[in-house]
């Protein structure tokens, strides 16, 4: 159920509900218990909230059917064991006292949120926070950021709990808890964190609409060359261009002609292009996003690759035998952890990510406050019609909101999106469909209070809470064995 907070049904005040009986379980239940309960809690979520991993994995990725289930259930699992901590922690650090939950259930719920984030590369998608970008506590995500906010769901959660719980001016007590971070965040969203920096800049995105299946085929090659130039023709008068993730599947040493003629045809308008495409350098490959305008080029490498889909961490005899089963075997490279910004002749600063590179948004603070937009390039194509691309706009609209920048949003099939500095969806392009959108994008500048301290405050209380209790914890069974 907690999966309908999240895109694209966005029941966010659902969320902290639904966690109330899991809260019930670790109050209640053995350490051991609670940790059983949590755990398949958990295996509910990322089943229902990934299920479209399969069709990446096995409708367009064409591995067999047993590798595919194989690959889903064990990430299922692995984020399952995730929530098996959350629970043991709750029900150790709680021992019964519902008002120790409201410490310790936001404290190790976020604390095991954020090593999930990047232990092993990470894997955030689904974090509690994300579920709020359009609830009143969207007004703490500049402040705290996405962890802050799955704080104060958990908090508000762990209060609601105590109400139900306690009687007379306890429960009163719980009521002003649960109530104040929502009151709070309604008066953050007032707040203009960020302001214009120079004129608007009309720019145009591009939604090529190439089904999955077809995109590598030999025969769609000139179709897709032609359809994304044509709309460089159709759109002389905007001045920044944004084309997807490998918009083009070829790398740039094989399209030299191709790109002097679209550098030829931008120049005359004095227009900026931004095109995904590979790259290939000294025999590495690179998931790029290169930027043309005039007779210069800049370029942004992914930084933080898909694992099982961009490379493969597994021992060299897995490796062959995938080649020889006709598996996808080979790694790309990932580009340098931080990267000049996309800077254009007009002044703007932009700060690019390529697919889920923004689901880590403590990995794209290097670029901020410097950057004045934000672009995303994606392709959500490989999840069909399914809830990921709801799901990954939504991702992207938290960061807008975190920098309080707008973010320029290009996927192959949808969703492409332009998303306003307080993190509301401005234009958003029919899925499986060739679109284009355009509108006036403002460059903006200033910092968040995240943008400027990241996650540090709210992990910090988060493990100060944990150990503080866990050592607390501990003297008291020492205690009691004396």
């Amino acid at each position: 159920m907690l999966t309908t907070a999240f895109a694209p049904l966005g029941l966010y005040a659902l969320a902290p509900l639904i966690v109330l009986p899991l809260l019930a379980a670790c109050l209640h239940a053995r350490p051991r218990e609670a940790a059983q309960l949590a755990f398949w809690f958990g295996a509910g979520l990322f089943l229902f909230g990934t299920y479209w991993l399969y069709t990446s994995i096995h409708v367009f990725g064409e591995a067999p059917l047993w590798i595919a289930v194989a690959l889903m259930v064990g990430l299922v699992a692995i984020m399952a064991c995730y929530f098996a901590a959350i629970g043991w922690l709750i029900a150790t650090l709680a021992a019964g006292n519902p008002w120790r939950l409201v410490a310790v259930v936001p404290a190790g719920w976020v604390a095991i949120e954020w090593f999930r984030g990047w232990f092993l590369t990470g894997f955030p998608w689904l974090s509690i926070g994300y579920s709020q970008v359009d609830s009143l506590l969207a007004g703490w995500l500049p402040v705290f950021g996405v962890y802050g906010a799955s704080f104060l769901v958990l908090l508000s959660a762990s209060a609601v709990f105590v109400v139900v719980e306690r009687r007379g001016l306890q429960r009163w007590g719980a009521v002003a808890v649960a109530l104040l971070p929502w009151i709070v965040g309604a008066g953050l969203q007032s707040v203009q964190w960020s302001e214009p920096s120079g004129s608007p800049r009309k720019t145009t995105i591009v939604q090529g609409g190439v089904s999955q299946d077809r995109k590598w085929l030999r025969e769609q090659f000139a179709t897709t060359l032609d359809l994304y130039h044509s709309s460089i023709l159709s759109h002389r008068d905007s001045e920044l261009i944004l084309w997807p993730e490998v918009a083009i599947p070829a790398a740039i040493d094989q399209l030299e002609g191709y790109l002097e003629q679209l550098q030829l045809d931008l120049e005359s308008q004095q227009q900026t292009l931004l095109l995904g495409i590979l790259e290939r350098d000294d025999g590495h490959i690179y998931n790029s996003v290169l930027m043309l305008e005039g007779d210069t080029r800049q370029i942004y490498r992914k930084r933080h690759l898909v694992p099982f889909g961009e490379y493969f961490p597994v021992p060299d005899r897995v490796r062959e035998w995938m080649r020889l089963m006709s598996l996808p075997h080979s790694d790309m490279t990932p580009g340098e952890p931080q990267q000049p910004l996309l800077r254009t002749a007009g002044g703007d600063r932009l700060a690019v990510a390529i697919c889920y590179e923004d689901a880590y948004g403590a990995e794209q603070l290097y670029a901020l406050p410097e950057a004045t937009i934000l672009i995303n390039v994606s392709n959500d194509a490989w999840f069909g019609d399914s809830i990921a691309p709801h799901q990954h706009l939504e991702i992207a609209r938290v960061r807008a909101l975190e920098a309080a920048r707008y973010v320029v949003r290009a996927t192959n099939n949808g969703i492409s999106a332009f998303i306003g500095a307080r993190g509301e969806l401005l234009q958003t392009a029919p899925q499986f469909e060739y679109a284009t959108l355009t509108m006036d994008v403002l460059p903006m500048t200033g910092a968040t209070p995240y943008s400027i301290v990241g996650n540090w405050p709210v992990v910090s209380l988060a493990l100060v809470i944990v150990i503080g209790f866990g050592w607390r914890s501990f003297r008291a069974r020492g205690a009691v064995a004396r």
